[in-house]
C-alpha cells in the first residue's frame, strides 16, 4: 500500500470542489483533488446553464466544468482520477484510502462530494435528461415560460418548485402519489392556492414520451388503473436528493439525511482539520454558485486551520 502526505486534500469535482483547489493552490497549499465517480459533478450531466455569473451568453454544464479544471489547474492544483474508499478521521493527520489501496495522510481534508437527485428510474426519464426532464426547477424552469409541465413528488421541495413553476408556466400538473402530501401545511396551501396547479392524487407517472424532447408523461391512476398523457412539455422531478456522504458516517455529525452538518457561517465539521462544502452540506440552495461560495469557504478555513496547527506544533517543539 503506497502512502503519500499532503496538505489539502480535495474529495470531489464539481463547483465546490474546483473553487476550493483554486483558493487552496493561490495560497500555495499544493491541494489534490480526487475527482470521484462523477468529474464534474452534476453539472456534467446538465445542458444550458444560464444563471452563473459572468456567462452572459450561457454556457453548457459540462464546458463550465471543464473552464473551472483548467483554472485549478493553472495554479498547480494536482486533479487526478480515482475514488475514495475509506476514511480514518479518528486521529491527525488524517488518513484517507483511495481506490483500495493507496493511503494518503492529509493535514486539511475539504469534502465536495455533492448530492445527486434520486430519480423514478424510468428509460424514458434518463433518456429525456437535459431535454425537457430536470431535477431542479430554479436552474431550469426558465426555459418552458408559458408551457405546460408536469412536477412529481409531495414533500415541501416539491411544494415550492410546484409553486415557483407556476409563476413561469402555464399550467402545473402535481402528479402525487397517494391521497395526501407530505408536504407542511403551509407549503400545500400554497400549491392549492395557485390557479394554475392541478393536483392529481393518486397518480404514478408510467413513462415520460417524446422522441427527441418531452411531448408528453404518460400517467396512471393508483386507484382505477386508468391511464391518460398529459401534453406537456417540461418534466420535474422532486423526489429528494441524497448526499454523497455515507463513507464519512462513522466520524462526520450529519442529518438524518446524511447531509454533512457545519457550524454555521463556516465548513467546520464536527472533527477539526475536516471541511464540508457544496450539496454534501447544503441540503436548501443546491445552487452552483453558492456551492462554488462554500468551496471558497472550505479552502480558507482550511489554510487557518492548517497555520494554527504548525503554530501549535512549533510551540511544541520549544
Amino acid at each position: 500500500m503506497a502512502k503519500e502526505r499532503v496538505k489539502v486534500l480535495i474529495i470531489g469535482s464539481g463547483p465546490a470542489g474546483f473553487t476550493a483547489a483554486i483558493y487552496a493552490a493561490r495560497a500555495g497549499m499544493k491541494p489534490v483533488l480526487y475527482q470521484g465517480g462523477q468529474p464534474g459533478g452534476q453539472l456534467t450531466i446538465t445542458t444550458d446553464v444560464e444563471n452563473y455569473p459572468g456567462y452572459p451568453e450561457g454556457i453548457m454544464g459540462p464546458q463550465m466544468m471543464v473552464d473551472f479544471q483548467k483554472q485549478a489547474e493553472r495554479f498547480g492544483t494536482d486533479i487526478r482520477s480515482g475514488m475514495i474508499t475509506a476514511v480514518d478521521f479518528s486521529g491527525w493527520p488524517h488518513k484517507v484510502t483511495v481506490d483500495g489501496k493507496d493511503e494518503i495522510e492529509a493535514e486539511a481534508v475539504i469534502i465536495s462530494t455533492g448530492a445527486a437527485a434520486k430519480w423514478l428510474g424510468l428509460e424514458s426519464e434518463q433518456r429525456l435528461n437535459g431535454r425537457g426532464v430536470s431535477a431542479c426547477a430554479v436552474c431550469d424552469g426558465f426555459f418552458f415560460r408559458g408551457q405546460d409541465v408536469a412536477i412529481v413528488g409531495a414533500g415541501d421541495t416539491a411544494a415550492e418548485e410546484a409553486t415557483y413553476l407556476s409563476k413561469l408556466v402555464n399550467k402545473v400538473y402535481m402528479l402525487v402519489r397517494r391521497d395526501e402530501m407530505r408536504a407542511s401545511k403551509i407549503m400545500q396551501q400554497r400549491v392549492l392556492n395557485a390557479p394554475n396547479i392541478e393536483v392529481l392524487w393518486n397518480t404514478e407517472t408510467v413513462e415520460v414520451e417524446g422522441g427527441e424532447e418531452v411531448e408528453g408523461v404518460k400517467v396512471r391512476n393508483t386507484q382505477t388503473g386508468e391511464e391518460r398523457v398529459l401534453p406537456v412539455q417540461g418534466f420535474f422531478v422532486a423526489i429528494g436528493h441524497e448526499p454523497n456522504t455515507a463513507i464519512f458516517k462513522d466520524y462526520i455529525d450529519m442529518d438524518e439525511s446524511g447531509y454533512i452538518k457545519t457550524i454555521p457561517g463556516t465548513s467546520k465539521t464536527n472533527v477539526p482539520g475536516v471541511f464540508a462544502t457544496g450539496d454534501a452540506q447544503d441540503k436548501n440552495y443546491r445552487q452552483a454558485v453558492t456551492a462554488a461560495g462554500s468551496g471558497c469557504m472550505g479552502a480558507l478555513d482550511a489554510e487557518r486551520f492548517i497555520a494554527e496547527k504548525e503554530v501549535e506544533m512549533q510551540e511544541a517543539e520549544v
